[in-house]
């Protein structure tokens, strides 16, 4: 992945460094707020490009009558990813399969391809999205089923704190309505998000899940997933695998013994898939599948599998061009 250029960005350009480096600087933040916005790195990429582009277009007279620069790229990139939605929405209803949010690796996995590796990080740290239980995989998926309006009202309210005020400019509602919006979000979170586990925990439980894939151990398997246990997996119709969800810990164990019988040179990884521990599952040395989990009572209850190749790229580059 490589750093976009930004229009205007070099020297010339009738802004000061500190000035420069001040607008340049809020590109991690808007990152991190579009990847929760819409669930793709790639997405938040060309969404925070698009915002760019924008203040770059302006002359330096419009520049300087900002009186903040980072209040007005957030507005502007607040208002991309919510255009961005609506039109993703109608590419994800023609989707191959059910679409899964792109799954991201701990900082220390970034392209290096293993925990602890050698390998060189990112040089640019807004590349890398902070990780926290606002990006794991069961709060994604319950975003997607939001509409634009609740997702980016309770995205920029709850997670990252603005007020209403400044989130009514950005949905162009006015403050009650976007309160309301927040509020209906939280619902939707209440009603579906499953309660945090410890990631000490998590980690021991998707390790036994491992070892009993690895050793094709359906009645151990069987015992590691609740009963009403849903596996969902995402190909993107670029590559083979189930298109429905497959339900119920039997089904789901006999399902991964059956995989795991058809690649024999699979290798499973533990890492961790946006900031808890879950699974990766490489073919010669390249990434196929990342695994997420989700967990209650000791028991996994959700597994979402992305396999589509596009989704996976963070995982398999080893540095910049």
């Amino acid at each position: 992945m490589s750093t976009p250029s930004l229009p205007g960005h070099q020297s010339g350009s009738g802004r000061s460094e500190p000035e420069l480096s001040a607008v340049v600087g809020e590109r991690r933040r808007l990152i991190n707020l579009a990847y929760r916005l819409l669930g793709s790195l790639a997405e938040a990429e060309d969404a925070v490009q698009e915002t760019y582009t924008r203040w770059y277009a302006m002359s330096r007279q419009q520049q300087k009558a900002i009186e903040s620069p980072g209040a007005w790229l957030t507005t502007v990139a607040g208002r991309v990813c919510l255009d961005m939605l609506g039109s993703a929405r109608v590419r994800r209803e023609r989707y191959v399969g059910t679409w899964i949010p792109e799954p991201l690796p701990d900082r220390t996995e970034w392209f290096t391809g293993q925990i602890g590796g050698s390998g060189a990080e990112s040089a640019d740290p807004a590349d890398r999205v902070t990780l926290d239980e606002s990006v794991n995989m069961a709060f994604l998926v319950v975003l997607e089923s939001m509409t634009p309006a609740e997702r980016v009202a309770f995205i920029l309210h709850d997670v990252f704190r603005y007020p209403f005020a400044e989130v009514a400019e950005i949905v162009g509602r006015t403050p009650a309505a976007c309160r309301q919006l927040a509020s209906s979000a939280r619902r939707r979170m209440r009603a579906t998000h499953a309660p945090a586990v410890a990631a000490a925990g998590q980690a021991g439980l998707v390790r036994d899940f491992k070892e009993a894939w690895e050793a094709r151990d359906i009645e151990a398997l069987v015992g590691l997933l609740d009963p009403d246990a849903t596996m969902i997996a995402d190909g993107g119709g670029l590559v083979g695998t189930v298109l429905h969800p497959v339900e119920g810990s039997e089904r789901i164990a006999e399902y991964l013994i059956h995989i795991a019988s058809r690649a024999p040179g699979l290798t499973l990884l533990e890492r961790t898939v946006n900031g808890r521990p879950g699974l990766v599952a490489q073919h010669t040395g390249v990434t196929v599948t990342v695994a997420a989990f989700s967990l209650a009572d000791d028991r996994i209850t959700r597994i979402w599998a992305v396999r589509n190749p596009e989704k996976l790229r963070p995982w398999n580059e080893n540095g910049r061009s």
